[in-house]
């Protein structure tokens, strides 16, 4: 098997590439990315004769393409703007995929996976990705399912790279049409920073409010569990706070529009620019506590009792007293590395959904158990509790 890591320099990626050498058996993983200097500097550190390196391109289609013809999947790691490109180029290889973000612009390569009977995940790394599972784990333990609530905490700067200073804007842009809930048999549109709820997050994370926000999980889920009856399906998220004060002080003034700006003779969305000061910045790149943690609470009936499950996930401190996960990388090895975990499942044919190509769900892809026990080696625990209502 072999497997092209595009964006595989970028600061997760890496590390999905890292978990790949350490657990897959791939004989052949090339780091595909625009930065070819910081490519070849990650293989160096890698010292793996498996990995190699090539300079790609997903603005050049055709180019791409021929770069990743004959590779068994295309993990991606390119930004959300990109990966409507990145997704056409690998479906027109005759790849199978998998991304991170899980936006939507990968559903009109559907057709192309099909010809080729490759099969695509868009998002699949925490959220969304694992607390789809989690959510899914305690679903399928009920006979009803009522609500779900999917929540996590993001702790990581607010700018560590351009493509996280990127996810900020989108989050929080007022126009974006896909912040929604499901209530009642409909997608209703949310603004941001809509529905506050309380969220009690595992230590050190601790408590804090969160808000609605624009994820794949909505979606997925509602179409998951339609045939248990389910009625309420929210996804919230939360960054440090002093991000949290930061996003919403942008968002009240008007700057999260992203409106033009004229500085001399040049023009720049305004949003832009605050971007990329952020990621020259000291304050755009460190932060007091690094890491994730999920909250995923599902209400249903089990055998005529109301129940409610909690999932919530814990991981190695960032305080460096677990080599390899000091500092950001508490944050970026918990996205990357169920990134890594899905792409060899996918590229071995260990799916739920093996032999129906296209674009599929995490809840179509995988049973529950399978990505938890995977991540359980890493270090990366799932924990359940189950009351009466």
């Amino acid at each position: 098997m072999n497997v092209f890591c595009l964006g595989g320099a970028g600061r997760i990626c890496r590390e999905a590439v890292l978990d790949l050498v350490q657990h897959s058996e791939f004989e052949q993983i090339t780091i595909g990315d625009y930065n070819l200097e910081e490519a070849n500097r990650v293989a160096a550190e890698l010292n793996d004769p498996r990995v190699d390196v090539v300079q790609v391109n997903v603005r050049d289609h055709d180019a791409t393409v021929r770069q990743m013809r004959g590779y068994d999947i295309v993990m991606d790691g390119t930004t959300i703007t990109l990966n409507g490109l990145s997704t056409a180029c690998i479906a027109e290889a005759g790849c199978h995929g998998i991304n991170l973000n899980g936006f939507g612009d990968e559903d009109r390569s559907h057709e192309g996976f099909v010809r080729h009977g490759r099969t695509c995940l868009p998002g699949f790394g925490m959220t969304p990705g694992v607390t789809q599972m989690m959510a899914m784990h305690a679903a399928n333990q009920l006979d009803e399912v009522h609500d779900v609530r999917v929540s996590h905490g993001s702790y990581r700067p607010v700018a560590f790279s351009k493509s996280i200073a990127e996810t900020t804007t989108y989050e929080y842009d007022p126009q974006l049409p896909g912040r929604v809930v499901y209530e009642n048999g409909e997608f209703i549109q949310v603004p941001p920073f809509a529905r506050p709820r309380e969220i009690r997050l595992p230590e050190p994370y601790g408590t804090a409010v969160q808000y609605i926000i624009p994820h794949a999980e909505t979606r997925t889920l509602a179409r998951a569990l339609q045939n248990k009856g389910v009625r309420l399906i929210e996804v919230r998220g939360t960054w440090p706070q002093q991000n949290m004060r930061l996003v919403r002080a942008l968002y009240e003034y008007g700057f999260m529009r992203n409106d033009t700006i004229r500085i001399g003779d040049a023009e720049i969305g305004i949003m832009d620019a605050i971007g990329s000061y952020l990621c020259d910045a000291p304050e755009g790149s460190q932060t007091e506590l690094y890491g994730y943690a999920l909250h995923v609470e599902v209400t249903g009936v089990k055998n005529g009792i109301p129940r409610c499950h909690t999932l919530t996930h814990t991981h190695p401190l960032s305080d460096g007293t677990v080599p390899g996960w000091e500092a950001l990388r508490a944050y970026t090895r918990n996205v990357g590395i169920p990134l890594a975990i899905a792409t060899e499942l996918i590229a071995k044919g260990q799916t739920l959904c093996t032999g129906r190509p296209g674009i599929v769900t995490p809840e179509e892809a995988f049973e529950p158990a399978v990505i938890f026990k995977q991540l359980r080696k890493r270090d990366i625990h799932i924990h359940e509790t189950i009351g009466n209502l």
